[in-house]
């Protein structure tokens, strides 16, 4: 149920029907010992999912026997409708065309949403939906079974898992997110169920909306939203849900049913046009997001949410479990035995999935925290809310409904004809002609802390390249604090000299690009090999000693640092101070102070890192007080004008580490201090992490510190498109990007980016001698020509008899 309809699945349908090959729906003698192709078959749930497995399952092959158990009567089910993607409704076209064309008559179509918020509703077109009533899907199902000669037990509860698995060759769980069967072998599926922050309630109105409705209602007792879209010509679904604080406040705790769903009828009174609402044994309830490590175990597999669920917002969980059923019976024609047709079907879907996951994630977080960006201009709202889950994105939603994309454009403050990522932002005394960042990468090239010719033709290429910001790599304050032999510094007048250089060129060949310089100390993770000889591993010889807050090794095998004593950590002060005063010198444009990654100032912020009793230690107050020093004694020799940035790990992705509630306070801190712009990366403070890696994964942290700390911020983290860019620009959950891998790929990423979308504004520059490339190279031509004259009718070959 989302604005992502077209773009739900990192893969298309699967396609049946193409994919039988040679082998057809032909008898299988059937013996208790033969694995090959399963003929007795038990499947648990008779949602859609496991009622469409049994329809493909029974088509290839009739002569199974399968039986179905389903606890409820045929007309019992929860929710209202079902929303089914474009990819879905083509892979059950080819699978089935009889379910198909029984969908078909019974969808209702639009292609509008609605997001209503303080009084004022934005319109987006081109979006495509389609729904039917959730009975009417499980009827349509029911019939086709019958037709096939599918055994479907009503009002029955399922032998036990263990027997049924013993019984037949395949037992289907699709018997939902409180699965029996996953609880049952839970010590071979490992699954983990997280229940989230929000209350949610199903309910149905007699009317149809116009379109897919968003309303926010700010109560006094807090934030309401509501989810709408029709699925009949005289009905619709109406989700409401509410932070679960918020539905405490209200009272809906303590509320019967039915005032519960009238109480909601009368929030929503504008959106439902004063009328009832109405529930079908409607509850309160959270959702849970369900994840297996394995989704089959011998002869038991899991289907749909039994598997993996997926938050309402971008309705996924019918569209899932469809198209499980569709890949599984695949696996199984394709494969020589059960074991690796479920070992294939897993392995197709589990990324699929995880993709889907991941959107609907981020899209259930933003509906958990949408009070973080009430106070949007109402179009950059809109568009925030179409592009939460980061399926929809900004040159894809121009595609659907350019006009709604140019007045957020205009309402954002893009003169014509220019993307977002090509606007111009202003820190203190330095105004970047654009969004993009180089972000700091480690090149480990340096001979005594000098950068040479290669950091003069990596960064001046990436300069050369367009983009508005050219970050170097961590340039450390002594000796004793690089990572690597191979690391730059600037506690050398020497090298400030070598830097002066590069920043000299900058200026010269590359005007209107500005370049920074990113000071840290490496801490405890210093004294180590080069990263492509051995990340964070030891030096083999020629070690320096290492000193950190606390004397606690990154991992094992890892030298073991010094605590810092008073004396040191006034000395590294002034360290810092220095290279900034040289920095300054060298002619950058910018500083940024490295407190991310596990790092000398990161391993202070950390209560993972950070074991100290004085008064460096202990609070989140206390863990700041060094870092702070530090930024006070850079920020006093750095210039007035020139802005000042720090990079901090906005969660360490370890339990009992930074959170990123404490993330904000440690922006507040420094922005408090005068911090231009936070830089928002995660993670890298300690070797047991477990990141939940995954397109602009950390973005949610920078929108998170930007709304609530009140501070400029740099996202960075699998930002790898200008689409990207600009939607995340566009939406305000972030000021600038930084990409790092994207310019070792393409140093002139931006100027490529600009040519792509056609932009030749003063956002970008092409360096004179490159003018001549500033136009994408002709390719030779692949469409064939047209005909150019056509007298005959072509005729429509019937469908083969095995595909129909």
């Amino acid at each position: 149920m989302e604005a992502d309809a077209r773009n739900e699945g990192a893969r298309g349908p699967v396609d049946l029907r193409l994919r039988r090959g040679a082998r057809q729906a032909t008898t299988h003698p059937h013996s208790q010992n033969d694995t090959s192709h399963p003929q007795r078959i038990a499947i648990i749930g008779g949602g859609p999912g496991g009622l469409y497995a049994a329809v493909l399952l029974k088509r290839l092959d009739p002569t199974r026997e399968i039986t179905l158990w389903e606890r409820n009567a045929p007309d019992e089910t929860f929710g209202f409708g079902v929303v089914l993607s474009d990819e879905t409704l083509g892979g059950i076209e080819h699978a089935d065309p009889a379910v198909y064309t029984a969908l078909q008559s019974s969808f209702t179509r639009w292609d509008d949403i609605d997001i209503v918020h303080r009084g004022t509703r934005q319109t987006s077109s081109g979006h495509g939906f389609a729904a039917l009533g959730r009975k009417r899907l499980l009827e349509i199902l029911h019939d086709r079974c019958r037709i096939l000669g599918v055994d479907i037990r009503f009002r029955t509860e399922a032998p036990g898992p263990d027997q049924l698995s013993a019984t037949h060759d395949l037992l289907v769980a699709a018997d939902g997110v409180n699965s029996t069967t996953r609880q049952t072998y839970a010590h071979a599926f490992r699954p983990q169920v997280t229940e989230h922050r929000c209350r949610y309630i199903w309910l149905a109105a007699d009317f149809p909306f116009d379109a897919f409705r968003f309303e926010i209602a700010e109560t006094e007792h807090g934030v309401m939203q509501l989810h709408g879209y029709p699925f009949a010509a005289d009905a619709s679904t109406v989700i409401v849900e509410m932070r679960e604080e918020v539905w405490r406040a209200a009272g809906f705790d303590e509320a019967a049913p039915q005032e519960s769903v009238e109480r909601c009828a009368k929030i929503f009174a504008d959106a439902l046009g004063g009328r009832p609402l109405r529930s079908n044994n409607s509850a309160w309830t959270t959702f849970r997001t369900v994840v297996n490590d394995r989704w089959s175990h011998g002869n038991v597999v899991l289907l749909g949410d039994a598997a993996h669920t997926a938050h309402f917002s971008i309705g996924s969980g019918t569209k899932l479990a469809v198209e499980d059923a569709l890949a599984l019976a695949a696996c199984l024609e394709e494969q020589p035995d059960v074991p690796r047709a479920l070992a294939a079907y897993e392995e197709e879907r589990k990324p699929v999935v995880a993709s889907t996951q991941r959107a609907a994630r981020a899209s259930l977080e933003w509906f958990e925290n949408v009070r973080r960006h009430l106070d949007q201009p109402p179009r950059q709202f809109a568009f925030n809310l179409l592009t939460r889950s980061r399926r929809v994105t900004h040159d894809n939603l121009r595609l659907r409904d350019a006009r709604f994309t140019e007045s957020v454009e205009r309402e954002f403050g893009c003169p014509s004809g220019t993307p977002p990522m090509f606007t111009p932002f202003r820190l203190r005394g330095l105004t970047l002609r654009n969004r993009v960042v180089v972000s700091p990468m480690d090149m480990y090239s340096a001979v005594d802390g000098v950068p040479g010719d290669f950091h003069l033709v990596h960064l001046g290429a990436r300069a050369l390249g367009g983009a508005g910001l050219v970050m170097t790599e961590m340039v450390c304050v002594s000796e004793e604090g690089r990572i690597t032999p191979g690391c730059t510094g600037l506690y050398t007048g020497r090298q400030a000299e070598a830097w002066k250089r590069i920043t000299d060129f900058v200026h010269a060949q590359a005007p209107g690009t500005a370049i920074g310089v990113q000071l840290g100390h490496s801490g405890r993770k210093g004294s180590t090999k080069l990263m492509w000889e051995g990340m964070d591993e030891p030096l083999p010889d020629g070690n320096w000693p290492l000193t950190a807050a606390s004397p606690l090794p990154y991992k094992p095998g890892s030298q073991t640092p010094r605590e810092l004593s008073r004396a040191q950590l006034t000395d590294i002060r002034e360290q810092f101070a220095a290279s900034a005063w040289r920095a300054a010198r060298a002619g950058f444009d910018l500083l940024e102070l490295h407190c991310a990654h596990g790092y000398l100032l990161s391993g202070f912020l950390s209560p993972l890192t950070n074991r100290r009793t004085d008064g460096y230690g202990g609070s989140l107050e206390k863990r700041l007080r060094f870092p702070l020093e530090v930024f006070d004694a850079v920020r006093a020799v750095w210039p007035e004008e020139k802005p000042l940035t720090v990079r901090i790990s906005a969660t360490d992705w370890a339990e009992g580490g930074t959170t990123a509630e404490d993330a904000v306070e440690i922006a507040r801190a420094f922005a408090a201090r005068g911090a231009d712009a936070i830089d928002v990366s995660t993670g890298q403070v300690v070797a047991e992490e477990r990141p939940e890696y995954g397109r602009s994964y950390q973005t949610p942290f920078a929108d998170r510190i930007r709304h609530e700390a009140g501070v400029p911020v740099i996202a960075v983290g699998a930002i790898s498109s200008w689409d990207d860019v600009n939607s995340l620009i566009l939406a305000g959950r972030t000021d600038l990007c930084a990409l790092a891998r994207p310019h070792l790929y393409d140093p002139h990423w931006t100027l490529h980016a600009a040519a792509e979308q056609g932009y030749e504004g003063p956002g970008v520059a092409w360096p004179a001698p490159y003018r001549a490339g500033s136009r994408r190279p002709q390719t030779g031509r692949t469409d064939a020509p047209k005909p150019r004259l056509s007298l005959s009718t072509v005729t429509r070959l019937p469908r083969d008899s095995h595909g129909s």
